[in-house]
């Protein structure tokens, strides 16, 4: 099995493509090992140590290493537990797990829509679909929607895209123009 490694454009993070589906619809991101404790694939990857964050995409897993960690010394690793992981064909979550369940980040937002704003979230949605979630799962990452109130929309950055120093800018010049170009409503987009 070959497992091919991609830099993003956050230096801290490495996007692993295992050549198969590793989620089967959506993504998961692991922030933190307390959040890892539902997947046995995720629990490995903290315990290897340096390993600050980890994301599973539809068909890679973006890993972020600890501020002072050495890449090329923790690349090894993760390739060899990766390698076992998906060699024994080793379940991505724990049986029993809430796996498919996204908790809500506490970030201070309900993320309570207004109805009457329905046809503009439609609008957003379809393009954070079409449009900003494949070009962000190039890099490793994922864009989540959150809410959208009075003219801004609110976006959760994850995998690759969380702490990139570009991610601000790809926020900004990117995803807002493409939005504000084909959704007039919106009038500013926010991370949360």
């Amino acid at each position: 099995m070959l497992i091919e490694i991609e830099p993003t454009p956050n230096p801290a993070t490495r996007k692993f493509l295992p050549g198969r589906i590793v989620m089967e619809s959506g993504g998961r991101d692991f922030p933190n090992a307390t959040a890892a404790e539902a997947s046995p694939l995720a629990e490995a990857l903290f315990a290897i140590g340096d390993v600050d964050g980890v994301y599973f995409g539809r068909d890679f897993i973006s890993i972020s290493a600890a501020p002072d960690a050495d890449w090329h010394a923790l690349e090894g690793d993760v390739l060899t537990l990766l390698l076992d992981h998906f060699t024994l064909d080793a379940p991505l979550f724990k049986q029993g797990s809430a796996a498919g369940i996204e908790i809500a980040p506490d970030d201070g937002f309900d993320g309570v829509d207004d109805p009457a704003d329905a046809d503009i979230i439609d609008q957003i949605k379809d393009l954070l679909e079409t449009r900003v979630r494949p070009a962000v799962a190039n890099d490793g990452g994922d864009i989540v929607y959150r809410g959208y109130r009075e003219g801004t929309l609110y976006l959760v950055m994850q995998g690759a895209c969380a702490g990139c120093p570009s991610s601000a800018v790809t926020l900004k010049r990117g995803i807002e123009s493409l939005i504000k170009h084909y959704v007039p409503e919106v009038e500013s987009v926010e991370a949360v």
